[in-house]
C-alpha cells in the first residue's frame, strides 16, 4: 500500500512537470517531434532514457490527444519516464526518481529554489538540449540564444558550486562533467556518461 501511494505521488509531480514543460515548449503539439507516434513507439522512447535495469521497472508517461499525461505503465522502483521533455528539435526521453521530477516541477513552475530533501537522479541516455548565449548556458530562451545538443549523459540535482567543486561551468571535454545553472539555487550536476554503458 505505501509503494503505491509514493507511485501515485511520484505520478502526480510528473505529470505536474509534464503540463509546465509542455506549456514552455515552442512548438504546437501537432508539430512535436512525437506528435504522430504510437502508445507503443512513445512507451519504448520513453524507457530509452535509462539503463535497462532501470527502465524495466519505472513508470511509463506518455502523452494522451488532449497533451496531458497518461500512465501507460505503473512501475515499482520510484522512477518515471517520459518520451520527450521539450518539444525541441529531436526528442529527449527522461527518466527520473520522484526527487528530480520535484526538482523539475519547482523548476518549471518558477519557484525560488527547489523542494527536493534528497538528491534526485535523472538519465537522459539519448542526449538533451540547452539554450547556450555568450558562453554562459541560460536557464530558457532569450533573443539572441542558441540550442546545443547535450550528448547522453545523466544528473545530480543537488546543490553544487562549481568554484567549490573545481568544475566548470560549461561543458568540457577533458572533465566530463560540468555544472549547469552554475550560481542559482537550482545549479546541478551533468555527467556526460552514457547512461547505456553504466553497470
Amino acid at each position: 500500500m505505501k509503494n503505491t501511494s509514493i507511485n501515485q505521488a511520484v505520478v502526480i509531480v510528473v505529470a505536474l512537470a509534464w503540463g509546465l514543460l509542455a506549456n514552455a515548449a515552442s512548438h504546437a503539439a501537432d508539430t512535436s517531434p512525437i506528435a504522430k507516434m504510437s502508445r507503443q513507439e512513445l512507451i519504448e522512447l520513453a524507457m530509452s532514457a535509462a539503463p535497462s535495469h532501470i527502465a524495466k521497472d519505472a513508470t511509463i508517461l506518455i502523452p494522451g490527444p488532449d497533451g496531458k499525461m497518461l500512465e501507460a505503465r505503473q512501475g515499482s522502483n520510484g522512477f518515471s519516464c517520459v518520451p520527450d521533455i521539450d518539444g525541441l528539435a529531436e526528442p529527449d526521453p527522461l527518466c527520473g526518481d520522484a526527487a528530480s521530477w520535484q526538482w523539475a516541477n519547482d523548476y518549471m513552475a518558477g519557484a525560488e529554489k527547489p523542494g527536493n530533501t534528497q538528491p534526485g537522479i535523472a538519465y537522459m541516455a539519448k542526449g538533451g538540449w540547452h539554450w547556450e548565449k555568450n558562453g554562459k548556458i541560460l536557464m530558457k530562451d532569450e533573443p539572441g540564444a542558441k540550442l546545443v545538443k547535450e550528448p547522453p549523459h545523466w544528473m545530480l540535482f543537488w546543490p553544487v558550486n562549481a568554484k567549490a567543486s573545481g568544475l566548470p561551468s560549461l561543458p568540457h571535454k577533458k572533465f566530463g562533467a560540468y555544472v549547469m545553472f552554475d550560481g542559482t539555487p537550482y545549479a546541478h550536476l551533468m555527467i556526460h556518461q552514457d547512461p547505456m554503458e553504466i553497470k
